[in-house]
Protein backbone atom coordinates (compact mmCIF):
# COMPACT_ATOMS: atom_id res chain seq x y z
CA UNK A 1 0.00 0.00 0.00
CA UNK A 2 2.93 2.14 0.75
CA UNK A 3 4.06 1.68 -2.58
CA UNK A 4 1.09 2.56 -4.25
CA UNK A 5 0.43 5.76 -2.27
CA UNK A 6 4.28 6.73 -3.75
CA UNK A 7 3.82 5.77 -6.99
CA UNK A 8 0.38 8.26 -6.71
CA UNK A 9 2.47 10.63 -5.28
CA UNK A 10 4.81 10.81 -7.92
CA UNK A 11 2.37 10.79 -10.67
CA UNK A 12 0.98 13.98 -9.33
CA UNK A 13 4.49 15.24 -8.74
CA UNK A 14 4.86 15.03 -12.67
CA UNK A 15 1.43 16.37 -13.50
CA UNK A 16 1.74 19.37 -11.26
CA UNK A 17 4.96 20.04 -13.02
CA UNK A 18 3.51 20.06 -16.66
CA UNK A 19 2.74 23.94 -17.42
CA UNK A 20 -0.90 22.96 -18.96
CA UNK A 21 -1.84 21.52 -15.96
CA UNK A 22 -0.98 25.05 -14.05
CA UNK A 23 -3.12 27.72 -13.34
CA UNK A 24 -1.27 30.82 -12.80
CA UNK A 25 -1.77 34.31 -12.29
CA UNK A 26 0.42 35.18 -15.04
CA UNK A 27 -1.76 33.77 -17.75
CA UNK A 28 -4.82 35.48 -16.75
CA UNK A 29 -4.63 38.72 -19.56
CA UNK A 30 -5.40 36.05 -22.03
CA UNK A 31 -8.88 33.98 -22.66
CA UNK A 32 -9.77 31.94 -25.43
CA UNK A 33 -12.96 30.76 -26.43
CA UNK A 34 -14.76 28.75 -28.61
CA UNK A 35 -17.96 29.73 -30.42
CA UNK A 36 -20.80 28.03 -32.53
CA UNK A 37 -20.60 28.96 -35.92
CA UNK A 38 -22.69 31.72 -36.77
CA UNK A 39 -23.80 32.66 -40.15
CA UNK A 40 -22.27 35.18 -41.94
CA UNK A 41 -23.59 38.09 -42.42
CA UNK A 42 -22.96 40.75 -45.84
CA UNK A 43 -23.92 43.91 -46.40
CA UNK A 44 -24.04 46.42 -49.43
CA UNK A 45 -23.59 49.75 -48.32
CA UNK A 46 -24.29 52.24 -51.28
CA UNK A 47 -23.01 56.40 -50.24
CA UNK A 48 -22.04 59.44 -51.56
CA UNK A 49 -18.09 60.66 -50.64
CA UNK A 50 -17.97 64.42 -50.53
CA UNK A 51 -14.42 65.71 -50.67
CA UNK A 52 -13.77 69.36 -50.77
CA UNK A 53 -10.74 70.44 -50.95
CA UNK A 54 -11.26 73.85 -52.00
CA UNK A 55 -13.42 77.34 -50.38
CA UNK A 56 -14.44 78.57 -47.27
CA UNK A 57 -15.64 75.39 -46.16
CA UNK A 58 -12.88 72.76 -46.97
CA UNK A 59 -13.67 68.87 -45.51
CA UNK A 60 -9.91 67.76 -46.64
CA UNK A 61 -7.00 70.04 -45.52
CA UNK A 62 -3.31 69.57 -46.24
CA UNK A 63 -1.21 68.64 -43.48
CA UNK A 64 2.11 67.90 -44.67
CA UNK A 65 3.57 68.06 -47.88
CA UNK A 66 7.46 67.26 -49.81
CA UNK A 67 9.58 69.64 -50.54
CA UNK A 68 8.93 69.29 -54.36
CA UNK A 69 5.25 68.70 -54.25
CA UNK A 70 4.16 71.78 -56.11
CA UNK A 71 6.57 70.23 -59.29
CA UNK A 72 5.04 67.01 -59.23
CA UNK A 73 1.60 66.27 -61.56
CA UNK A 74 0.78 64.20 -59.25
CA UNK A 75 1.09 65.94 -56.18
CA UNK A 76 3.41 63.39 -54.91
CA UNK A 77 4.14 63.05 -51.28
CA UNK A 78 0.88 65.59 -50.12
CA UNK A 79 -0.86 64.27 -47.02
CA UNK A 80 -4.12 65.57 -46.40
CA UNK A 81 -6.27 65.19 -43.47
CA UNK A 82 -10.51 64.57 -43.80
CA UNK A 83 -13.89 64.70 -42.47
CA UNK A 84 -15.98 64.21 -45.31
CA UNK A 85 -19.54 64.02 -45.16
CA UNK A 86 -21.39 61.16 -46.62
CA UNK A 87 -24.72 61.43 -47.97
CA UNK A 88 -27.40 59.24 -49.68
CA UNK A 89 -26.92 60.77 -52.54
CA UNK A 90 -24.79 62.78 -54.78
CA UNK A 91 -26.53 65.99 -53.67
CA UNK A 92 -24.22 67.68 -51.17
CA UNK A 93 -27.98 68.55 -49.65
CA UNK A 94 -29.16 65.09 -49.45
CA UNK A 95 -29.05 62.86 -46.28
CA UNK A 96 -26.17 62.55 -44.01
CA UNK A 97 -25.66 58.56 -43.62
CA UNK A 98 -22.29 59.24 -42.10
CA UNK A 99 -18.81 60.64 -42.22
CA UNK A 100 -15.11 59.28 -43.79
CA UNK A 101 -12.76 60.37 -41.44
CA UNK A 102 -8.92 60.00 -41.70
CA UNK A 103 -5.33 60.48 -43.99
CA UNK A 104 -5.01 59.71 -47.42
CA UNK A 105 -1.93 61.30 -49.76
CA UNK A 106 -0.45 61.39 -52.96
CA UNK A 107 1.75 58.22 -53.11
CA UNK A 108 2.42 58.03 -56.77
CA UNK A 109 5.12 59.32 -59.03
CA UNK A 110 3.79 58.99 -62.30
CA UNK A 111 -0.17 58.77 -61.67
CA UNK A 112 -2.76 59.78 -59.32
CA UNK A 113 -2.21 57.12 -56.50
CA UNK A 114 -3.65 58.31 -53.37
CA UNK A 115 -3.27 55.88 -50.36
CA UNK A 116 -6.53 55.44 -47.67
CA UNK A 117 -6.62 55.23 -44.55
CA UNK A 118 -10.36 56.18 -43.73
CA UNK A 119 -12.87 55.23 -40.95
CA UNK A 120 -16.57 55.65 -42.40
CA UNK A 121 -18.30 56.10 -39.34
CA UNK A 122 -22.04 56.20 -39.51
CA UNK A 123 -24.93 57.97 -38.52
CA UNK A 124 -27.98 56.76 -39.61
CA UNK A 125 -30.13 54.40 -39.12
CA UNK A 126 -29.88 50.83 -37.52
CA UNK A 127 -25.58 51.04 -38.50
CA UNK A 128 -25.70 54.73 -36.25
CA UNK A 129 -22.68 54.64 -34.30
CA UNK A 130 -20.93 51.46 -36.51
CA UNK A 131 -18.22 51.93 -38.65
CA UNK A 132 -16.07 50.55 -41.07
CA UNK A 133 -12.34 50.82 -41.84
CA UNK A 134 -10.99 51.66 -45.77
CA UNK A 135 -7.08 50.83 -46.32
CA UNK A 136 -5.90 50.92 -49.82
CA UNK A 137 -4.45 52.41 -53.18
CA UNK A 138 -7.14 54.85 -55.12
CA UNK A 139 -5.52 55.28 -58.43
CA UNK A 140 -8.03 58.40 -58.57
CA UNK A 141 -8.01 58.75 -61.88
CA UNK A 142 -9.09 55.45 -62.94
CA UNK A 143 -12.71 55.19 -63.76
CA UNK A 144 -13.44 52.03 -61.10
CA UNK A 145 -11.12 51.38 -58.19
CA UNK A 146 -11.14 48.44 -55.70
CA UNK A 147 -9.53 48.72 -51.83
CA UNK A 148 -9.70 46.50 -49.02
CA UNK A 149 -12.50 47.08 -45.67
CA UNK A 150 -9.89 45.62 -43.24
CA UNK A 151 -12.02 45.95 -39.62
CA UNK A 152 -15.25 47.93 -38.32
CA UNK A 153 -16.89 48.62 -35.00
CA UNK A 154 -20.56 48.16 -33.38
CA UNK A 155 -22.58 46.05 -35.95
CA UNK A 156 -19.62 45.31 -38.58
CA UNK A 157 -16.78 44.39 -35.71
CA UNK A 158 -14.10 41.90 -36.94
CA UNK A 159 -15.65 43.50 -40.59
CA UNK A 160 -14.07 42.62 -44.08
CA UNK A 161 -14.75 43.38 -47.32
CA UNK A 162 -14.32 46.10 -50.46
CA UNK A 163 -15.19 49.25 -51.56
CA UNK A 164 -15.68 50.00 -54.86
CA UNK A 165 -15.37 54.06 -56.10
CA UNK A 166 -16.78 55.38 -59.10
CA UNK A 167 -15.79 59.33 -59.58
CA UNK A 168 -19.45 60.92 -59.77
CA UNK A 169 -17.70 64.53 -60.26
CA UNK A 170 -14.77 66.10 -59.89
CA UNK A 171 -13.63 69.83 -60.12
CA UNK A 172 -10.40 70.20 -61.63
CA UNK A 173 -9.98 73.32 -60.89
CA UNK A 174 -11.08 73.22 -56.97
CA UNK A 175 -9.72 69.51 -56.68
CA UNK A 176 -13.36 69.40 -55.04
CA UNK A 177 -14.77 65.94 -55.63
CA UNK A 178 -18.08 63.58 -55.07
CA UNK A 179 -17.03 59.60 -55.34
CA UNK A 180 -19.97 56.88 -55.45
CA UNK A 181 -18.68 54.21 -53.16
CA UNK A 182 -20.48 50.86 -52.90
CA UNK A 183 -19.09 48.64 -50.07
CA UNK A 184 -19.59 44.40 -49.82
CA UNK A 185 -19.07 44.55 -45.57
CA UNK A 186 -19.01 40.13 -44.36
CA UNK A 187 -19.33 40.24 -40.58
Amino acid sequence: MAKLIGVVLMLFSLVAAIPWAQSSEEESWATSHEFQKKETVITNLNFYFHDIVGGKNPTAVRVAQAANTNKSPTFFGVVMMADDPLTKTPDPNSKLVGRAQGLYGSAGQQELALIMALNFGFVDGIYNGSSISLLGKNPASHPVREMAIVGGTGIFRLARGYAIAHTHWFNATSGDAIVRYNVTVVH
